[in-house]
């Protein structure tokens, strides 16, 4: 998964970093990387308190990935905070980067996994990576035991992630879904 953001991140510094006059250009590569892990370590983050629903609204795309977006407000307060203290940019200049940086990757992350023509990357990886693979017992367990409770979403006769992500998403949100599971 870091492999996959670092590219994104190499993809879409070239305005954000590499062209801003504020990132001294010996400081390139660091910051990319560093934006890169402020990325990841602040959605494990958002998971880690709880905060499914904005995450879950993101990825089955019911939110738009743009400067409103709570996700990308949190990880551009995040990213834009770490930039500052690491390589002392002004908070403008670490907030462009952030700004220019965060919607690109995080749209560019959601567009790979959702792409069957992407090998080796897709929307159970990403969930994975992010809950620090906890999430994977639980989408095998959904997996195996959904159908039988009605969790087939999206009526293809097997339960995956965007059956989970749209169970998560509508009323009832993740309490709903491991209700229907276990048969609270």
């Amino acid at each position: 998964m870091f492999e996959q953001l670092s590219e994104l991140v190499k993809q879409f510094g070239g305005d954000a970093v590499v062209n801003n006059p504020a990132v001294p250009n010996e400081q390139n590569d660091a910051v990319m990387q560093e934006a890169g892990g402020s990325i990841l370590s602040g959605l494990k983050d958002m998971v880690a308190s709880g905060n499914i629903s904005d995450l879950t609204g993101m990825l089955s795309g019911n939110t738009p990935i743009d400067g409103n977006n709570p996700v990308v407000q949190q990880l551009t307060e995040k990213v834009t905070g770490n930039l500052g203290e690491k390589f002392g940019l002004s908070s403008d200049a670490a907030g462009s980067v952030a700004g220019g940086l965060i919607p690109q990757i995080l749209g560019g992350l959601v567009n790979k996994a959702k792409d069957p023509n992407q090998p080796g990357f897709n929307m159970s990886d990403l969930v994975s990576a992010i809950s620090g693979g906890q999430g994977g017992g639980l989408m095998d367990a959904v997996s195996k035991y959904g159908g039988q409770f009605g969790l087939d979403q999206d009526g293809d006769g097997k339960v995956g992630m965007s059956d989970a992500v749209a169970a998560v998403s509508k009323k009832g949100g993740l309490g709903g879904l491991l209700g229907k599971l276990f048969g609270k």
